[in-house]
């Protein structure tokens, strides 16, 4: 395998992103794609974006298939979202405890999901929060949870090896990109909690009723459903979210503000700017249903 060939395709992305920049007052900003462009210069910068994404295509080896090229719909502070990128997030969406019952994600959530990581992951990497990264102990445990109590898993008897692989592959998915996309859940969840969490106590009271209530009726008949004190920490994880929300909510959007977010695609900027709850967007909420 060409260990390279990631590191071509990321540098060809970089350079979309900032061919795609247009001069604004004098100087030129690579952070966002601007319309409209001068139009003897149009030709020439996305002559340039195909040839350096046609280049880094070309360095994969054993490539005989003609290039497929991915596009950019989203630049958030110089961070590009592409297309496929979308995609994957709508595969994973399967995994999403928040979204049981709302039926499949659609690509302008998905988008304000990726948008929506992208600032907090900024955040968290110029904080140098190291110290919320989970542990594989950890990353290993969800994965357990998932196989065990996810409702779509237990449909599909994901607690055996044979289950959980034909799960994966009725979705497009592979174990890799699973882990990854739990450990960047964990993370966030950590990071809410450092710094939203402080000072809210959420009680066995509450903790029952929501089992009892909320949780139970979403199994049906004949399945095995999980015993309180095994899913206790997920439901605490959710009535813990009821509470920050107002908090998390305010500081996304001013981060939303403060930032360079741009959406390219006009089907899914319509869409984006209806939303107004973004901390419903971040892909991992303070609160899950494992």
């Amino acid at each position: 395998m060409n260990t390279r060939a990631p590191i071509r395709i990321e540098f060809a992305r970089q350079v979309a992103v900032f061919l795609c920049g247009v001069h604004r007052g004098g100087r030129n900003e690579g952070s966002a794609i601007a319309f409209p462009m001068a139009g003897a210069a149009k030709p020439l910068v996305f002559a340039l974006m195909f040839s350096a994404l046609a280049w880094a295509s070309a360095q994969q080896p054993n490539s005989t298939a003609s290039v497929v090229l991915d596009r950019v719909v989203a630049v958030v502070n110089k961070h590009a979202i592409l297309a496929g990128d979308i995609d994957d997030e709508i595969r994973l969406s399967v995994l999403d405890p928040n979204l049981v019952g709302q039926g499949a994600l659609t690509r302008q959530h998905a988008l304000e999901q990726l948008i929506s990581r992208a600032l907090i992951e900024q955040q968290i990497r110029e904080q140098d929060m190291q110290s919320i990264e989970p542990s594989q102990d950890e990353v290993d445990a969800r994965l357990d949870q998932i196989r065990r109590q996810l409702p779509a898993c237990v449909r599909e008897n994901c607690a055996t090896d044979a289950g959980w692989k034909a799960f994966l592959a009725a979705h497009s998915l592979t174990p890799e990109r699973v882990e990854s996309y739990l450990r960047y859940r964990l993370e966030i969840l950590s990071f809410i909690e450092q710094r939203f969490r402080e000072g809210i106590q959420i009680s066995p009271q509450q903790i029952d009723s929501y089992y009892h209530d909320i949780l139970l009726p979403q199994y049906a008949a004949g399945e095995t459903v999980p015993p309180l004190d095994q899913v206790s920490p997920r439901i605490q994880e959710i009535l813990l979210e009821k509470q920050v929300n107002v908090l998390f909510d305010a500081w996304l959007t001013n981060l939303r503000q403060q930032g360079d977010v741009e959406i390219l695609d006009p089907s899914l900027e319509s869409a984006a700017s209806q939303n107004s709850s973004p901390a419903a967007n971040t892909g991992a909420s303070p609160g899950e249903r494992q």
